[in-house]
């Protein structure tokens, strides 16, 4: 119970940490939308504005030529009415009538009352006063232009929002499927690598209770109940931070293979290739242990029949290579990374845990690497670890 409780600050602290770069996302999120929809408002603004003293500008030039006198020139006033080819303006006198209009859509044509009403509403008008109580009155829209600028960058926001609110359950039913396919791989894992000694026990048992006892027999049932403490081990470390000390790696080797050996079919053969000299580095024991073995039951798996299971250890002044050779069906080039991951299986019950258990014994806590070396379908394969002294 105490173990329990010392443990649980580490998975708060963790749950904590997660949901704050949630809440830094999200408020990043948030401000690169509101920075960007304050730039194209003030970008909209000032285009606004300058969309205001054309229609000043034109509305002058009205002015001007209502109150020309005859043979005036009046060439400035016409180039200033007709260079307005964008804004939507509607020219009415002071009991709504239309006198004239320009750059309506074809829509905005077919309900001209409507429009002109619209534009009464939005309230950008312009009096031109033509004397004697005589007052037209200029309306106007905002341009095309101007109604994109306000417009597009909130449906571009909300399109990026709603991919990468997609892609966000996406991603998370993705984790959430494999942390399911994890939990239910350790599950299988952990009955697998208990069922083989238990099984072991209860065929002494039965033989202990037939009255026959022989010292050979004590010392196997001593090999699968120190079996049933490294799993224990195994499972405690998974997770934390495993110790490492210096050791020769060959006696990890010779140990977990002489208790295979007694224990895989026997037209599987394991050959060993050490040096006669020690292969001294940190690592963890049990835990590359429980990689060898995983490496060990994917060569079983892969052969078919007799075949042989090659172990090779080598040493030079920078790193130590552990190669684990079958004579096995092979693995597709296509698949190399794949069966590392967590849940892949091409076993009808499979779990798919033990490569990826191996691969983060050996990246995660002893910095080392694992991949497939070399494979040929028919042939076999080759897993090499490579472990830095």
């Amino acid at each position: 119970m105490k173990r329990i409780l010392a443990s649980r600050p580490s998975y708060t602290h963790f749950y904590a940490r997660k949901n704050f770069w949630k809440v830094l996302l999200l408020a990043f999120m948030l401000l690169i939308g509101g920075a960007t929809l304050y730039y194209t408002e003030n970008l909209a603004g000032a285009l606004r504005e300058e969309e205001r003293k054309k229609v000043e500008l034109w509305a002058e030039a009205i002015n001007v030529a209502a109150y020309a006198e005859p043979g005036e020139d009046l060439n400035l006033a016409n180039k200033i009415m007709v260079t307005n080819t964008t804004i939507p303006i509607i020219l009415a006198d002071q009991n709504d009538s239309i006198i004239s209009y320009n750059n309506l859509s074809e829509h905005q044509l077919r309900h001209l009352p409507e429009t002109l009403q619209k534009m009464k509403l939005k309230g950008n008008r312009i009096a031109i006063d033509l004397g004697d109580g005589l007052v037209n009155v200029l309306y106007y829209d905002e341009s095309k232009l101007l109604t994109q600028l306000r417009i597009y960058p909130r449906i571009l926001l909300g399109v990026i929002g709603s991919f990468m609110l997609l892609a966000y359950v996406a991603f998370s039913s993705a984790r959430k499927a494999e942390q399911d396919r994890v939990w239910t791989g350790l599950a299988k894992e952990t009955a697998h690598q208990i069922g083989t000694p238990l099984s072991s026990l209860l065929g002494w048992l039965e033989i202990l209770k037939m009255g026959e006892l022989d010292p050979q027999m004590v010392e196997e049932m001593q090999k699968d109940l120190d079996r049933l403490q490294k799993i224990t081990g195994r499972f405690s470390k998974i997770g934390s931070q495993p110790t490492l000390e210096e050791g020769d790696l060959r006696t990890v080797i010779e140990s977990s293979t002489l208790y295979l050996k007694a224990r895989i079919p026997r037209r599987v053969h394991i050959l060993l290739q050490l040096p006669d000299e020690p292969v001294v580095l940190r690592f963890n024991p049990l835990l590359m242990e429980w990689v060898l073995e995983n490496l060990i039951r994917n060569a079983l798996d892969a052969i078919e029949g007799e075949g042989t299971i090659t172990i090779t250890l080598s040493k030079n002044d920078k790193r130590v290579e552990l190669a684990v050779a079958d004579t096995g069906r092979g693995i597709p080039r296509h698949l190399h990374k794949t069966i590392f991951r967590p849940g892949y299986t091409t076993k009808n019950r499979g779990w798919g845990l033990g490569l990826s258990l191996a691969r983060r014994i050996i990246t995660d806590y002893h910095d080392g690497k694992i991949f497939v070396a070399q494979s040929e379908p028919g042939k076999g394969a080759m897993f090499k670890v490579v472990l830095p002294v």
